[in-house]
């Protein structure tokens, strides 16, 4: 049975999120992270050498990389859910997505708290992470404007994978400033299988809390 290798606060609870939406029985091997550094603990890397999350392992192997996760069980498991006619044009978006998640959208948030710590020397960085994350925000919240989901009215990959981006913004941005992807968020957040996940995956620090 496949086995998703779970870090708490992580990229990981999509995982379990996508499991659940494709009814795909797992198993979750728990791993917490060091409370003073926030660093996952070392025996990740008995899974996958760079012992980070999340990894799934499933027919002996060891997958890691949420990208590449995503579409490995969608092709092996999903029986064509949750991903466009790969002849489609519609694919194509679909695996922009699942690049951009990880690549453009997620570095300013890395960065930020990184610049942060640097206080007033890190100023000149600060105004370049601050223009990235509103740049990138604002542009998932244009491309949420007429649609439900990131590819039309129904849920794919692509707003599994997005979803931790969607995720920061909303609990470390003022979510206000993108209203489409605020409600996205809220969407997907309500969703029975996204609930399912985080009653499997215990405690999860990026949950939306409700506009008062």
């Amino acid at each position: 049975m496949l086995t998703v290798h779970h870090l708490n606060d992580s990229r990981s609870q999509r995982i379990l999120w996508l499991l659940e939406e494709l009814e795909v029985p797992y198993d979750i091997k728990f791993y917490r992270r060091d409370p003073h550094t926030k660093m996952a603990p070392p025996e990740l890397q008995h899974i996958h050498p760079l012992g980070k999350s999340p990894i799934v392992t499933d027919e002996g192997r060891a997958i890691a990389e949420s990208g590449a996760i995503i579409d490995y069980i969608i092709r092996r498991h999903g029986d064509g859910r949750l991903q466009p006619d790969p002849r489609s044009r519609e694919y194509d978006d679909y695996v922009y997505w699942l690049h951009y998640a990880e690549g453009s959208a997620s570095l300013p948030f890395v960065i930020d708290p990184i610049a942060r710590g640097f206080g007033k020397m890190a100023t000149p960085l600060q105004r370049r992470v601050d223009y990235e994350l509103d740049l990138n925000l604002k542009f998932i919240d244009d491309c949420l404007a007429r649609n439900d989901y990131l590819l039309g009215g129904e849920l794919t990959g692509a707003d599994v994978q997005m979803s931790f981006v969607g995720e920061l913004a909303v609990t470390l941005s003022n979510a206000s400033s993108y209203p489409n992807l605020d409600g996205w968020v809220a969407r997907f957040q309500a969703r029975p299988a996204y609930q399912a996940a985080l009653e499997r995956g215990g405690p999860y620090g990026f949950v939306r809390q409700p506009a008062a």
